[in-house]
This record gives structure tokens, C-alpha cells and sequence, in this order.
């Protein structure tokens, strides 16, 4: 019987200002093997496989099913095989990576009946934001806006190869739904206008790998300072990686991952002192070096 597998990279949303609309894949991934059985079976391995959920609640196969209800077939026995190497509530898009696997596994098994944008445009509508959805299913990274009638534009931008990743992922986890419900319904004109200049400036930024662009870029108004008494030890974190060569650091998506650019040369000393700096505050923390995932989500038959 044949089996098909899907990868879907991990994914930064928001670096900095652009918060809900810029996301990027990076070089870690998740995978799920899909066949069709005669009863509903979730297995999972990886590092974080102990945390997935194994029911009908589970959020790869909730968007599955999605995926037949909106191309109005019945929903087949699946078996579903998850190694999960992306640590959950963690601000790296593991919630992203369930979605558009569920649907691309969908898909595939259905025929793949969808094109890549209707596949896209559903899983916005699942996630209900695109940033880390369309980085996870495009790759590289992405730049999300509405159309006149509503619907997506998404831009790629370019990511200089000098422009290197630090994360430094807590031992400890952030929801979405609490790091969204420390925002603001509203925010002055002054910070809207601030986060347009720096969002403009950071597409450039990342695209010249501008140093001293990168390091004014970074900066934003609209969610970190909201979310940063939620982080324990973030401004020491920060203090150290900009010490140690950073351009700036950002909280990853939600958070509580801590995200630092640097360049190549400086990125092991960027990370080894975000994880000392976490240290200092009695918060334990693994770093990865990690690149932009191109290729994004990719799908093989076994």
C-alpha cells in the first residue's frame, strides 16, 4: 500500500516588525507519513514525540479532515506516523507544520485535487493568519498581504547568505492564545508608523544582509514590548547576543524561543552566550544554529 511522507519545515513569524504578515522557514523539521487503514492510528517519534496528542484531536488530523470536508468527500481511515523533532508552544511553528501536513497528506491521498495556492489558501483559513503557514509550505522567506477582494499576495524576500540564525529555545512554554492576549486593541499612530518604516527597512535589510541596517530593522512596537514579562531573562538574553556579534534579536513567532541574527563567523558565540545569559536567570535553554529552508514543504510516495 503505498505511503506518502511529508516534511514541513519549522518556521519564524513576525522577526521583529513584521508582526501576523512576515515569516521564515528554517532548516528543521517535522515529518508525517500518511496510508490509508482501516481505523484512525497516530504513532509518533522524534524528540517531541512523548507531547503529541494520538486522538481524533490530534491537529494534523483535524486539518485533514478539513481538507476532505472542503472538497466534500468522506474522510478515510488514516494512519499517521509523526516524527517530531519541533518542540511545541515554543514560538517555531509547530502548529503550522501540523496544519499544512494534514493537508498536504490530504491531498495526496485524495489524488492531489488541489493546486499549491488552494492548499495555501486553506491553510490560512485553518491557521488563521498566514505568516507561519505560507514560510512552512513556500519555504524561504515570506511576506503575506490582502488583496482588494481579500484574499493573499505572497512576496518572497530574499535572505542574504551572510545573515546567519541563532534560537535559543526556554524550557518552558508560551501559548499563542496567552501571548496574544497581552496585546493591545489598539496602538498610537507614532508605533503604527514606526513598524511600516522598520518592516520596509528589514525586507531590505535581509535582502543586501545590510549589517547596520539589520540592527536598526529589528527593532518593533506592535507585539514584543507587550510580550516581553512573559520571558523571563529576555533583555539579559538580548544584551548577551548583541554583546557577542548580534545584529538584533527577536522573540520567535509568539515566543518563548529567542531568535538572533548574526553573521556566520560570530553565530556559535551569538548562541553559546544567549544560552549563559538564560543561565544567569535560572532558565534552562538548548541552542540551535539553524538556515533558511528554501525548499519548504516537500512530499515523497514510500
Amino acid at each position: 500500500m503505498t505511503s506518502y511522507v511529508v516534511a514541513v519545515p519549522a518556521t519564524t513569524g513576525n522577526l521583529g516588525a513584521g508582526f501576523d504578515c512576515l515569516g521564515a522557514a528554517l532548516s528543521l523539521y517535522n515529518r508525517f507519513e500518511f496510508s490509508l487503514g482501516s481505523e484512525l492510528q497516530i504513532k509518533a517519534s522524534g524528540l517531541y514525540g512523548k507531547d503529541i496528542v494520538k486522538d481524533e484531536t490530534n491537529l494534523i488530523y483535524t486539518s485533514l479532515v478539513k481538507f476532505f470536508e472542503h472538497i466534500d468527500l468522506p474522510v478515510p481511515f488514516i494512519s499517521i506516523n509523526i516524527e517530531a523533532n519541533i518542540p511545541m508552544a515554543r514560538g517555531l511553528g509547530s502548529s503550522a507544520t501540523a496544519i499544512v501536513g494534514g493537508i498536504m497528506g490530504g491531498n495526496l491521498l485524495a489524488g492531489s485535487p488541489l493546486t499549491q495556492k488552494e492548499l495555501l489558501d486553506l491553510a490560512i483559513e485553518i491557521e488563521g493568519h498566514p505568516d507561519n503557514v505560507a514560510a512552512a509550505m513556500l519555504g524561504g522567506c515570506q511576506l503575506s498581504a490582502t488583496r482588494l477582494d481579500g484574499s493573499w499576495e505572497i512576496c518572497p524576500i530574499s535572505w542574504h547568505p551572510d545573515i546567519a540564525i541563532a534560537v535559543a529555545i526556554p524550557n518552558f512554554e508560551l501559548s499563542t492564545a496567552a501571548a496574544r492576549a497581552v496585546l493591545p486593541q489598539t496602538v498610537p499612530m507614532a508605533d503604527a508608523i514606526f513598524n511600516a518604516a522598520h518592516l520596509a527597512l528589514l525586507t531590505q535589510a535581509l535582502s543586501k544582509g545590510n549589517a547596520q541596517w539589520l540592527q536598526t530593522a529589528l527593532q518593533d512596537r506592535l507585539h514584543q514590548p507587550y510580550r516581553e514579562s512573559l520571558i523571563i531573562g529576555i533583555k539579559d538574553v538580548e544584551k548577551a547576543a548583541i554583546a557577542c556579534g548580534a545584529y538584533g534579536m527577536v522573540i520567535s513567532g509568539a515566543g518563548p524561543t529567542l531568535l538572533a541574527l548574526g553573521h556566520p563567523k560570530n553565530i556559535n558565540a551569538i548562541a553559546k552566550g544567549m544560552v549563559l545569559a538564560w543561565q544567569g536567570a535560572n532558565v534552562i535553554s538548548t541552542t540551535k544554529i539553524l538556515s533558511i529552508a528554501s525548499g519548504g514543504t516537500t512530499c515523497n510516495a514510500n
